[in-house]
């Protein structure tokens, strides 16, 4: 292959195209000179796709292939959701480069309400993750709450199929896909904390691979990468993955960088919540000081019923 051209691996999900797509002319409008070529890839996630995340190991179902390509030298750049990627990453391989942040919020979605409150007792909610189940049950215990797997485009067919009477997604993965007229309700970060990542695009390269990390960097928002900095090491710390009702979100805040966290019981009926703040070089350090006040206030009492 030529120095010119680089490779990008993808799943092959319509949501993991758009993305990478995104990434490659992004990339070809930065060099005019490179060539950039899609790989799709399939992964484990991909092929277990009916039963829960948290039943069949959790967030490497969606790198493990991939991440193999990539250090096999099959391909030269991978692009994933950033909520996706595992917090420690293979050795020789790195975080190249963290996209500029779409809309965080999770999307409710229902073509008979108009909003959450809306819901009667007992309705029908779809979703696969263990964080909006356990802070949509801290908001509204009546709910049947069941499990939602599937690609964007299926997740929406199986709600339009009467499966379901409302579903959440992410907003950043529908506006994406230019599905954002589906959202019939942005939900607060405040009542619903958002996957550590979440709205972000990850992109992992080698580490020895300079040509590509050099082109890379045209990618990199910094602002993004600090934040999302903070929340995955708040999650590294607690150890925690799809298993573990686990989300934080870190922003910009009187020229500091915020991070709220929240750790809950997947029946919703323990939460803990903290937030701090810190100067922007301080994104590690802050993750992990709001992780350890959250154990402290008892939060492992939570983990310990979830894990």
């Amino acid at each position: 292959m030529s120095p010119s051209t680089l490779l990008i691996g993808s799943r092959g999900s319509q949501l993991a195209r758009a993305q990478s797509a995104w990434v490659k002319a992004e990339l070809e409008s930065h060099h005019p000179d490179l060539e950039v070529k899609i790989v799709i890839i399939k992964t484990s996630g991909d092929v277990f796709n009916q039963a829960p995340l948290n039943q069949i190991g959790g967030k490497g179902l969606f790198t493990k292939e991939i991440e193999e390509s990539l250090l096999q030298k099959k391909i030269d750049l991978a692009v994933h959701s950033l909520k996706d990627l595992p917090t420690t990453l293979p050795p020789r391989l790195c975080l190249a480069a963290v996209t500029r942040r779409e809309d965080v919020r999770d999307a409710f979605i229902s073509n008979k309400y108009e909003s959450m409150e809306e819901l009667p007792p007992g309705a029908v909610v779809g979703t696969s993750s263990l964080r909006r189940q356990s802070q949509l049950l801290q908001i509204r215990r009546d709910l049947d709450i069941r499990n939602l797997r599937g690609n964007v485009d299926t997740r929406l067919r199986k709600l339009d199929e009467g499966q379901y009477e409302a579903i959440l997604l992410a907003c950043a993965g529908l506006i994406r896909l230019g599905l954002a007229h589906r959202i019939i309700e942005k939900i607060p970060v405040e009542q619903v904390c958002p996957a550590i990542g979440q709205g972000a695009l990850g992109i992992e390269a080698r580490v020895e691979d300079a040509f590509t990390l050099e082109r890379l960097r045209c990618l990199n928002h910094q602002e993004t990468r600090l934040a999302t900095e903070a929340e995955r090491a708040f999650l590294k710390r607690l150890g925690g993955g799809c298993q573990v009702p686990i989300a934080a979100y870190a922003r910009a805040a009187n020229g500091q960088l915020k991070l709220d966290g929240v750790i809950a019981s997947i029946d919703g009926k323990q939460a803990y919540r903290h937030s701090a703040q810190s100067d922007w070089q301080n994104a590690e350090g802050l993750g992990i000081g709001v992780a350890e006040s959250l154990l402290s206030q008892g939060a492992w009492e939570a983990l310990a019923v979830s894990g």
